[in-house]
Parts: C-alpha cells; structure tokens; sequence
C-alpha cells in the first residue's frame, strides 16, 4: 500500500508536522528524504532496507558514494543531496559558534562535533581555537589514525594556538567504534597539551570523546 493511502497519523510528513521531527523513526526520517519508494515498496520500507543493509543510520550516512549508489533506490542525486544536507548543517552550527560564548553552550559544542566527527571511519584529533570571548575562530583537524602520544604533537598546536591568536582551545577526538568512553591515552594526551598551552597563557577549556551518542567532557570528569 502506499504511503499516502495510510492513516494521517501514520505519515512520516504528517508525524513530522504534528509530533515534530524526534517523534519520527531513522527509517521515516530517511524516508522523507528519499520522498519516494520503488515499485511494489514504500519509501519506509525502502528506507528501513537500507538501513538493515549498512547496519544503522550512521553508517549509511557515511558511506561512499559507491557503496550508498548500490543500494536499490538510491542513486548519485540522493548521494549529493544526502551530502549537502549535511555541508548545510555543519556551517549552520559553525556560525553560531562564532557568534556566541562557547563556553557557556556545552550542547551546542556536543552537537557542532558530533557533526563534525561521529561520522569519520577513521580517528580524527580536532581542536577549536577561540577568542577572549570564547567565540570561535577556527575549527582544525590536526591529526589522523590511532589517538596516542606518538600521533599528537602538543607543539602543532601550540605553533596554531599563537597563530590565530588563540586565547583558548578545545579538544576533540572520535572513537570510530561508536564507544566514547576516555581511554587512559587520552587522559595523558590532554594533560600533555595542557601545559604546553599553559606555557603561552593559552586555556584548554575542555577536551571531548565522540562516538555514539552525546560526546563526552573530560572537563566534566575532572580530567582537564
């Protein structure tokens, strides 16, 4: 049956406008974006296939362009516009932080890097250069593979930090995983560029783990 034939309540778009987007499950909000199914499928049940066949909405959204392409029913258009949904999104958050006190606005950092790094199939070290305000000035992907004292090198961001004129600086790395539990070696690695930032009167405010789910704050811990 289609999905304009079902009951109103049971319409993704008319969920969505009634209940709001939270109310609406990965497989209706994918279907929304995809508007239409293929012959003799839903676009609910195309999208539930999908996302059975990555293993989860996220994987799917980060797949390649080849991968996402072989599913039935997806096709490069999608791909692109999947892409710039999520290029839109990215830049929306990124001028709010530079219009505002990062410091005081925890949840909108959380979402800012989730967006930024939950997606990445590799680990990712990020830092936030900030103003005296705690305004942002810059976002920079430092380094890449597995997160340890050998791979992060406290002085690149330090040499950064002075560049931009940084009065403080925020950490973020991923699990890939999906797990953001702190290891042992992150704890190390923030105490390390910690008093590297120390030495030029630079802050580190926070430094956060992204995986699944909201990031974690080792300020919050008491681990900065």
């Amino acid at each position: 049956m289609s999905i304009k034939h079902w009951p109103e309540q049971e319409r993704p778009r008319e969920k969505l406008i009634n209940n709001g987007a939270e109310s609406l499950s990965d497989a209706e909000l994918l279907a929304i974006f995809l508007r239409v199914g293929v012959k003799g499928v839903s676009a609910v049940e195309l999208a539930r296939r999908a996302i059975m066949h990555f293993g989860g909405l996220r994987a799917l959204m980060s797949a390649s362009k080849e991968e996402f392409c072989a599913c039935i029913g997806f096709g490069e258009a999608k791909f692109v516009q999947l892409q710039a949904v999520q290029e839109m999104t990215k830049r929306h958050l990124n001028e709010q932080l530079v219009r505002e006190d990062v410091f005081t606005s925890a949840e909108l950092v959380k979402n800012y890097l989730k967006t930024h790094l939950q997606l990445s199939q590799r680990e990712v070290f990020a830092v936030l250069f900030l103003d005296s305000q705690h305004r942002l000035i810059q976002y920079k992907e430092l380094f890449y593979g597995t997160i340890d004292s050998a791979a992060v090198y406290p002085r690149e961001i330090v040499k950064l930090a002075l560049k931009v004129n940084a009065a403080a600086c925020i950490l973020a790395h991923n699990h890939p995983s999906g797990v953001a539990e702190p290891s042992q070696a992150d704890i190390l690695i923030t105490s390390r560029i910690k008093k590297a930032l120390d030495l030029v009167d630079v802050r580190l405010l926070d430094h956060f783990v992204v995986g699944d789910g909201s990031p974690v704050s080792l300020a919050e811990r008491g681990q900065v």
